[in-house]
């Protein structure tokens, strides 16, 4: 296994650092529909246990540090850029994108890479789609671990928009002061209209208005991103568009909720792992997901935000991958 540094936990208990940077072996693009070319790489062992990353957002792209928090001596690392996501295109592309094109799209790549069965890791939205996923295809499951749980549920939606501003009170007012006063009661229609129109300077201040909104909720410690290069501006758009898309027409009703599925994969072995403050996703629906589900390994991290990097969090997830490895 690759050394790895270790750094000092509060409670002096060493924390597990990322596993060292590695670059792909293969990569390539899908075409999964006469408008989506999906983004694939595969990193680590090409003899290895498969494992799949599935990134958050929706509309977040995967990144080269998200190849990180598994051993390439064990794994075989699939990482994907979902529909409109990251060097997927056309990057930010709202049609044909739904919760049930992304899960048939996981299906066509795993048959792409003929792999029989696989892990499947999956944090903030990446956890709504492993479990979809999971759900509708549970036999191609070795195990999960899922990460700041989101099931895409309207209560959810709402505190992203609405409840956040009771902890990063200044972060709100910036998002919602750039609609007029008399719109944001309504921000996400508010928002959406604008992502989704014509004026390209608008949209794009709109884009970063979100991002930037989302990025200063995430982690435990304030972290005030900055957006300034073309690419970093055009990535933001494609995550603002397509979140908001998602939470205006993919909310999942509580008739359909992933919580009635949970025999589907109770017998996955799966980890939950939360940090405590996560303000984007509130513990509560991590919470709830144990209760129906306490098969699962749960683990609450107490100084954790949302930010998979968060340095607490991170190393459960490292420790999560290593105990997989005898799956």
């Amino acid at each position: 296994m690759p050394h790895r540094k270790k750094t000092a936990h509060t409670s002096h208990t060493p924390l597990l650092d990322l596993f060292p940077a590695i670059t792909p072996y293969s990569s390539g693009f899908l075409e999964v529909d006469d408008t989506h070319t999906l983004y694939w790489e595969q990193s680590g062992n090409p003899d290895g246990v498969p494992i799949l990353f599935l990134h958050g957002g929706p509309g977040a792209g995967a990144t080269p540090v998200h190849r990180r928090f598994f051993d390439p001596d064990h794994y075989r690392i699939v990482i994907f850029d979902q529909r409109g996501s990251g060097r997927s295109h056309p990057l930010g592309c709202l049609e044909n994108n739904t919760t049930a094109h992304l899960v048939d799209d996981i299906e066509r790549l795993r048959k792409h890479l003929r792999i029989e069965r696989w892990h499947i890791f999956g944090g903030s939205w990446g956890s709504t789609l492993s479990l979809s996923y999971a759900t509708a295809h549970p036999q191609r499951c070795i195990s999960m671990i899922l990460r700041g749980i989101f099931l895409c549920e309207q209560d959810e939606i709402d505190w992203f928009l609405y409840g956040m501003r009771n902890i990063f009170p200044e972060a709100w007012e910036q998002f919602a002061s750039f609609l007029p006063e008399d719109e944001q009661n309504n921000l996400l229609n508010g928002y959406y209209k604008i992502l989704t129109g014509n004026d390209e300077n608008r949209q794009l201040e709109a884009a970063i208005r979100w991002s930037l909104y989302e990025g200063a909720c995430a982690s435990l410690f304030p972290n005030y991103e900055t957006i300034t290069t073309d690419e970093q501006k055009d990535h933001a758009l494609a995550l603002a568009r397509i979140e908001a898309h998602y939470f205006k027409y993919e909310a999942i009703g509580p008739e359909h909720s992933l919580l009635n599925s949970i025999d589907k994969i109770r017998e996955i072995h799966s980890t939950i792992i939360h940090g405590r403050y996560d303000v984007i996703c509130p513990i509560q629906t991590a919470h709830r997901l144990h209760q129906l589900w306490p098969e699962a390994d749960y683990i609450v991290v107490p100084d954790a935000g949302h930010s998979a990097l968060d340095p607490a969090l991170r190393s459960r997830l490292i420790e999560a991958t290593e105990r997989a490895k005898t799956l």
